[in-house]
């Protein structure tokens, strides 16, 4: 299968969060076209196996078939490839599939391996969850996310997402009590004090709690006037979450608003001396790569079910990560194809070993 055409394809097909089935659909037929075990579970995420169902190592590769919203026109320039989803994360989707099909001829009878496409990665992390309350514990864990073919990612900061609400009696600009929006000035205000304070002596953005205030709305019925904001924390390692929810659900100062923990992941750091991480090392340095490591101030499904499986992890897939959501998403070719050869040879000496 050509590896650039099966990437095309699944740009071609839109999947943003909660709209997967399409893709979903063409993966699992591609996947079958490949030599794959494949099917969705309750969930809707895809699950293609190659290799012996009963043998007793499994590595497993977790993509996510969804992308956020926007219309990124498919097409090649100049050796790149746009699309939504070309890096994050479609590309090394394609990546893993591409690879695990490769590499099937070494798989020994005690291996096998299974792709992964969940789904609502960009949302609340719904597949991930699914699969690491119903999946056994893989024997090891590659996360399809984009680290550059040269690169691998060992870790990811945590997150919590609230929305905070205020509502109170319509009162005159010129008034002297504050208005909702000023409330909840004062109220980021406060977070951004305590992450300031709790930063200090900190260095890298790894180690340090960042807050940022995604959206501010202020409306009035007539009677009433109201405010809602939505704020994200990037959370370090050793974050405690619940303690930083009452914290926060005691900075309202009693004025009346409502606080939605809408979402939440601790951080989550891998070791480098684990089997996928030898593998790789050596295969990106078998195509003249210069390996690095990375830690990611995002999150992603490795968040998920890295606490659960306790299993060796790491992130990899080609592309470049600044290109993450942005009206320009493209993968250069050539990174494509060097992720798609550096992850077959990793593949097969993890199949063969």
């Amino acid at each position: 299968m050509d590896p650039v055409g099966f990437l095309q394809e699944l740009l071609s097909i839109p999947s943003p969060t909660g709209q997967e089935d399409a893709l979903a659909k063409h993966l699992v037929e591609r996947m079958r076209m490949l030599g794959f075990e494949a099917q969705r579970d309750a969930a809707g995420n895809v699950l293609g196996s190659l290799g012996r169902p009963d043998a007793a190592r499994t590595v497993m590769l977790l993509g996510h078939m969804d992308t956020v919203t926007g219309d990124v026109p498919v097409r090649i320039e100049q050796g790149r490839l746009y699309g939504r989803g070309a890096v994050d994360a479609k590309g090394p989707l394609a990546t893993f599939v591409l690879a695990a099909a490769a590499a099937a001829h070494a798989l020994a009878d005690s291996c096998r391996i299974v792709v992964a496409g969940v789904v609502e990665e960009e949302g609340c992390g719904k597949g991930a969850h699914y699969l690491a309350e119903t999946f056994p514990a893989p024997t090891c864990t590659i996360i399809g996310e984009p680290s550059g073919w040269e690169a691998i990612t060992l870790g990811y900061k945590g997150m919590l997402n609230l929305d905070y609400r205020l509502v109170q009696p319509g009162g005159h600009s010129a008034g002297e009590f504050p208005g909702p929006a000023e409330k909840a000035v004062a109220f980021w205000n406060r977070v951004m004090t305590y992450a300031e304070q709790r930063n200090q002596g900190r260095f890298g953005h790894f180690d340090t709690l960042d807050p940022a205030l995604r959206e501010f709305r202020t409306f009035s019925t007539g009677l009433d006037d109201g405010v809602e904001i939505n704020i994200v924390l990037r959370l370090p390692m050793g974050t405690d979450i619940e303690a930083l929810k009452q914290q926060m659900i005691e900075w309202r100062n009693g004025c009346g608003a409502t606080l939605d923990f809408i979402g939440s992941d601790p951080a989550f750091r891998s070791d480098k001396n684990t089997p996928p991480v030898r593998t790789l090392l050596r295969a990106i340095r078998a195509h003249g790569g210069q390996p690095t490591f990375k830690l990611k101030t995002g999150t992603s499904d490795m968040n998920v079910v890295g606490p659960v499986w306790r299993c060796p992890i790491v992130a990899y897939g080609p592309g470049d990560s600044s290109m993450d959501h942005t009206p320009d998403e493209h993968t250069e070719i050539a990174e494509y194809l060097r992720g798609l050869a550096v992850l077959t040879q990793a593949l097969e000496s993890l199949g063969a070993s």
